[in-house]
């Protein structure tokens, strides 16, 4: 008899490091350099954080680089060099229906440098004035990364969990790239586990350290596996954390219990509503 072939697994690096603010050669200095790390431990994805050329910039008319740009074409050469599928945040512009617009991506590349998809971030961080310089994006997405579903996300849109309800069903892991602030650190570890727990599949969670524009970051990138538990050290030497994302995990936990399937949809988006409450006589 033939055995039954393995289901994928995939092998993330968590590219946690400090960028180089408004610095994109130095950012992608240090990227590479990290990524080449990575594929010497075995990864197969890497994962930087949310803007990593430019560190979280509201200048973005000044940062902002169309996808053919120097700062993504770095980006891309750092990929095929290592031979890895890369996931990194950046700040792009388009040209839209006649004017200029910016949006806070995430593009993976594929080990050949290839630009093999993009994501823009939904919920734009009002207190810092990012919905004043960059246009949001319009709906999460899931890709497949040599076999192994992944749903992308950045920073500001972990603290609204249906955005990840609408995608988890059909991912794997879902990756969360990011610049969260040391002041709020506690807050990105409940959230990356509750997301984890909720959606009962893999989080990676990828954050910077250092200083930009005069805001202190201090990491806590993290890995959960699909019942919530940490499956990631912290980093040592300076050596990117390799996890592995095992699908067949995923769906082990997710038909022993079921919780996903008892999502109601139409009133998570405010579709329908319960009945309210009678008035107290």
């Amino acid at each position: 008899m033939t055995a039954p072939a393995e289901s994928p697994r995939l092998r993330v690096a968590l590219g946690e490091y400090d960028i180089g603010w408004h610095d994109p050669s130095l950012s992608l200095s240090r990227a590479a350099a990290l990524a080449e790390r990575a594929a010497e431990a075995g990864a197969e994805l890497v994962v930087l954080p949310e803007m990593c050329t430019t560190g979280f910039t509201m200048r973005p008319a000044e940062q902002a680089e169309p996808l053919s740009g120097p700062g993504d074409a770095g980006l891309a050469g750092v990929a095929a060099r290592s031979g890895v599928h890369l996931l990194a945040g950046v700040a792009t512009r388009t040209a839209e229906g006649g004017r200029e617009r910016y949006h806070n991506s995430a593009l993976l590349f594929g080990p050949d440098g290839s630009l093999r998809a993009e994501y823009r971030k939904q919920r734009l961080f009002a207190y810092a004035g990012e919905h004043e310089a960059y246009s949001a994006g319009g709906a999460g997405t899931v890709w497949e990364v040599a076999g192994v579903r992944i749903a992308p996300f950045i920073c500001y849109d972990l603290r609204f969990p249906e955005l990840f309800r609408a995608v988890a069903p059909e991912a794997d892991a879902i990756v969360v790239l990011a610049n969260w602030p040391e002041a709020r650190r506690s807050h990105w570890d409940v959230l990356a586990r509750a997301r984890a727990i909720e959606n009962q599949c893999y989080v990676v969670a990828v954050n910077r350290t250092g200083e930009g524009g005069g805001i202190r970051y201090d990491g806590g990138s993290a890995a959960y596996d699909a019942w919530g538990e940490r499956v990631s050290c912290e980093p040592r030497d300076g050596a990117p954390v390799v996890v592995t994302i095992d699908p067949a995990e995923v769906t082990r936990v997710r038909s022993r219990y079921p919780f996903v399937e008892d999502r109601r949809p139409g009133v998570e988006r405010g579709a329908t509503r319960p009945p309210p409450h009678p008035e107290p006589r």
